[in-house]
């Protein structure tokens, strides 16, 4: 049996892209809204433009 068939699934609304749950998340899944890093970075600079 393979465990990670059921694992919990986000969009990211930078690059509405849907990512996984991942081990690190495992405590504050529930906070986290990027896929990764540079797409949480470019969120910022999209809102500092305007």
């Amino acid at each position: 049996m393979h465990k990670k068939l059921n694992l919990p699934s986000k969009t990211c609304p930078c690059c509405l892209k849907p990512f996984l749950w991942r081990k690190k998340w495992e405590k504050n899944w529930e906070h986290v809204v990027y896929c990764s890093e540079r797409c949480r970075r470019s969120k910022q600079l999209l809102k500092d433009k305007v």
